[in-house]
């Protein structure tokens, strides 16, 4: 079978991590994918290397109505089975329509549990012929605004569980890197500087942590629009000695297996990578309960769960991890397992491998 996948962002995390995943894992099981994606993007360059085949086309976003054109023209050209979007940024329905208009099937990834417009939401579903969510949380979210069960499926986005491990063999280096003592515990959290992501609740909480676990640092791996005012509010705490703002790294599969505890205290999320990493790295998680959380962070196995907004909670369990070892050890291990048995990037190749060959066995029924 061959497929075309539309990817519009331009970055190799996340959401063009997993894409680039799913093409390679394609490949990988004979079948013929080809990537488009952003002019000069990271996922372009990082597809190339590995021998996959890439079309580099101009993606303006939402109101870049040339992009239908553009993707017909390369449908045309290739003439796929079926067209897999991937991201939203106009190609979610510049690229459907396109599509459509070349009779050729499409299937549609959510990434996220955003609400949409009722109206517009079901008018841009009908695009699609089925739509994968990447969590749970998300497909259920799809369901009340008023999705067909039959037209929406779970396939759970993977970590590479290779690549990311647990394993101590940098933690000199991860301490002079980040200038820590030997004796410092460390928090982390990775993610963009968004205001549901969680940082405000975090922040919040740190005091409480620190007069019970003093010999503690935070570092916050991310950039985005609201960094400025999160370094704001660590300066008007007092907290600039124990909370570092550490920016995008390319190497968390180096720091994270040398990180105490992960957190993530969002108020809404799709699934999120970055805790796939981390649990894939034998790391604890207190997390927020909020879209498909959930389904990687499971309270009592391998790490726990807070109400967003909850500082009291957060600050709760902080205190435990941080002052117990041996739970830090088992909530790891718990989590490593997970991600082998749920998480891996065969089964979500192989799940939407399913999901294309459902649509084509309707279309043929159809035809």
């Amino acid at each position: 079978m061959k497929t075309l996948h539309v990817e519009a962002g331009t970055h190799l995390y996340g959401g063009g991590l997993q894409v680039f995943f799913l093409v390679q894992g394609l490949r990988a099981r004979g079948e013929e994918a080809l990537l488009v994606c952003p002019t000069g993007s990271a996922i372009a360059a990082q597809a190339r290397e590995h021998g996959l085949t890439v079309h580099e086309i101009a993606m303006g976003g939402d109101q870049d109505i040339g992009l239908m054109g553009r993707v017909r023209t390369l449908i045309r050209a290739e003439q796929p089975d079926l067209v897999h979007l991937h991201s939203r940024r106009g190609s979610d329905v510049w690229g459907a329509l396109a599509a459509r208009l070349e009779g050729v099937p499409t299937v549609m990834s959510r990434r996220n549990d955003n609400p949409e417009p009722r109206g517009w939401f079901h008018l841009k579903y009908k695009l699609y012929d089925r739509v994968v969510a990447i969590s749970e949380g998300i497909r259920q979210v799809l369901l009340g605004a008023g999705l067909a069960p039959d037209k929406v499926v779970c396939v759970h986005s993977a970590v590479d569980t290779l690549r990311y491990r647990p394993h101590r063999d940098d933690i000199d280096w991860f301490r002079n890197e980040f200038e820590l003592a030997p004796d410092e515990l460390t928090i982390a959290m990775a993610a963009q500087f968004i205001a549901r992501k969680g940082h405000r609740t975090l922040i919040a909480a740190m005091p409480a942590v620190l007069a019970a676990q003093p010999r503690t640092r935070v570092l916050l791996f991310g950039q985005g629009p609201e960094m400025t005012a999160m370094k704001q509010r660590v300066q008007q705490a007092g907290l600039q000695q124990h909370i570092a703002f550490a920016g995008f790294r390319s190497d968390l599969e180096r720091v994270l297996p040398c990180i105490d505890v992960m957190v993530h205290p969002a108020e809404m999320e799709g699934l999120g990578v970055a805790l796939l990493q981390a649990a894939a790295c034998g790391l604890p998680i207190v997390a927020g309960r909020a879209g498909g959380i959930p389904e990687i962070v499971r309270p009592g196995l391998n790490g726990e769960l807070i109400e967003p907004g909850d500082v009291d909670a957060l600050s709760g369990h902080l205190i435990r991890l941080l002052g117990d070892a041996a739970l830090r050890q088992r909530y790891g291990a718990a989590g490593r397992a997970l991600t082998l048995a749920e998480f891996s990037v065969d089964a979500m190749v192989e799940g939407n491998l399913q999901v294309y060959r459902e649509v084509r066995a309707a279309q043929e029924l159809q035809a």
